[in-house]
């Protein structure tokens, strides 16, 4: 028996447009003055160190900038570039320049899975606070009461088996109770690799099929 739902973001409950159309070019286009204004800023010192500790050399403010934009461009999956990425979008999000996008299915079934007493979890390589900024600032109304907890690439890679051993650990469920929904077939064949169930999302032409897994077009399809 299903008691928990871990859920991916790009191209499962939101659109992968959004993220590459609206908020990397945001993050991209305030990268460099929110690096000068904010270095004195603890949090923003700890990320960039940890950029110097990936390309391991000292960097200047520009240098950092330029690695990062870089980043960006070829949507790198990097802790330090997501940390960053979350204080810039977190700004976007309180001017009203940006709006959390999902599916209009989306608020639907989490609101049902969390009444019916599903456990919710989100699993993105976006960094928590921009996974929390996404689903509280949605159309919809803020969604993140919905959820019970919320990982990012710090509990590990999303193409690596042992991360999903450890989300089970932090979540105290066995796997077989764990439903993870992604439109990625090689998250979910990590995911599968743990034990856990897996159905894969082919909301657009983007997504790959993978026979390996259930599959289902959008979420009105899974646990009715």
């Amino acid at each position: 028996m299903i008691k928990a739902i871990i859920t991916d973001i790009e191209g499962t409950t939101s659109s992968i447009d959004f993220v590459h159309d609206t908020l990397f070019p945001y993050a991209k286009q305030h990268m460099r003055r929110f690096l000068r204004e904010q270095a004195g800023d603890d949090a923003v010192q700890h990320a960039l160190d940890d950029v110097e500790a990936v390309v391991g050399q000292d960097l200047s403010i520009d240098e950092a900038a330029d690695i990062l934009e870089q980043w960006i461009d070829e949507d790198r999956k990097v802790t330090p570039l997501k940390t960053l990425q979350g204080m810039i979008w977190k700004i976007g999000y309180a001017n009203g320049e940006l709006q959390g996008h999902v599916y209009d299915d989306t608020p639907v079934a989490l609101r049902r899975w969390h009444a019916a007493g599903y456990r919710l979890y989100v699993y993105s390589s976006g960094s928590v606070e921009a996974q929390k900024l996404i689903f509280g600032h949605t159309a919809h109304g803020d969604l993140t009461p919905l959820f019970s907890g919320y990982f990012d690439t710090r509990i590990g890679p999303k193409r690596e088996t042992a991360s999903y051993q450890a989300i089970l650990r932090e979540i105290g469920q066995p796997a077989d109770a764990v439903l993870f929904l992604s439109d990625v077939g090689a998250e979910l064949d990590a995911a599968h690799g743990a034990g856990l169930r897996t159905i894969q999302l082919l909301r657009d032409d983007k997504a790959v099929p993978s026979d390996a897994h259930a599959q289902a077009q959008d979420f009105n399809e899974i646990l009715p």
